[in-house]
């Protein structure tokens, strides 16, 4: 596949899609080496691609595999993604070195939110499932620490699937962070945000949307203007998982002095209420993954 001057490897199902038309969904592959334990991460990312074949696309996957950008792994990728140690997770600041073939270069990148959309796009891929997203940190008046998936929220077309922003982030910065960038923020069945594992934030999106093709529509529209930037549809955990926003804002003030500084923050915090939470919260975020990626297949399909 090759719609850019960077030469994507890809399946043969994702070259058959790309040559027959059939719509395509973009996934990460964060969670296979840096989000789930093994063999969890495989299966969720199995099982994320194939709720996207059932609702009528072909999902790829995407990764760094030495040196080289892959829209879809294959069962060997996918296994040295989830298995491998020192797999690096890349940021936008990451791709230019990893794709660079320079000395010191990473054998294996797993792409984030940002860099998932960046090759997704590239790759000619208009529509990227995920779990959730990342913002601005709690504290951000010290540490200025935001995620780069805002900034390419801001930059790049895409439609986004999501479960919202990661409930251990500042909500209310990161929901006026969205707002100033311009990002259009869409509920899928709510008026309400969703943060991650819990359905409500207390935070309007911009518009509710029962079905996918009003989604679509939305995502149409917004094209049609030429003003960049992503839809960023918000898919609520399904209730027999969620959990309140109260009961983790607790775990997360009785832990949050003790966590690390800047990037390692996000999964110790992660994981400490996977711990606290007796694996609730691994639970929701196993499911929602795959949730996400049926919507987002849907939504492909209505484009």
């Amino acid at each position: 596949m090759k719609d850019s001057q960077i030469d994507f490897v890809c399946p043969a199902p994702v070259a058959a899609a790309r040559a027959a038309g059939t719509p395509i969904v973009a996934l990460e592959s964060t969670l296979i080496s840096h989000g789930l334990p093994h063999p969890e991460n495989i299966e969720v990312a199995r099982g994320a691609e194939a709720a996207v074949r059932a609702a009528g696309a072909e999902p790829a996957t995407i990764a760094v595999i030495d040196g080289r950008p892959h829209a879809g792994l294959d069962d060997a990728a996918m296994e040295r993604l989830a298995t491998q140690e020192g797999v690096k997770k890349l940021s936008r600041r990451d791709l230019p070195v990893a794709l660079s073939g320079a000395a010191g270069a990473p054998a294996l990148g797993a792409t984030t939110v940002s860099t998932t959309m960046i090759l997704a796009r590239l790759a000619g891929i208009d529509v990227f499932a995920t779990g959730g997203i990342g913002g601005v940190h709690r504290g951000f008046e010290a540490s200025m620490d935001v995620s780069a998936d805002l900034f390419e929220l801001a930059h790049t077309p895409m439609i986004v699937v999501c479960s919202g922003p990661k409930v251990i982030l500042d909500l209310p910065r990161t929901r006026e962070a969205l707002e100033t960038m311009g990002v259009t923020l869409v509920g899928y069945r709510t008026d309400d945000m969703p943060a991650f594992w819990a359905r409500h934030s207390g935070l309007a999106v911009d518009i509710r949307a029962d079905s996918p093709q009003d989604i679509a529509a939305v995502a149409r529209a917004r094209a049609e203007l030429g003003i960049g930037g992503s839809v960023l549809v918000c898919n609520p955990v399904t209730p027999d998982l969620a959990i309140e926003i109260d009961e983790i804002e607790e775990w997360i003030a009785s832990c949050i002095d003790e966590a690390p500084a800047s990037a390692a923050a996000t999964p110790w915090l992660l994981a400490e209420i996977a711990r606290r939470s007796g694996g609730r919260s691994l639970a929701a975020n196993k499911q929602l993954i795959i949730d996400n990626a049926a919507l987002a297949g849907m939504i492909a399909a209505c484009l």
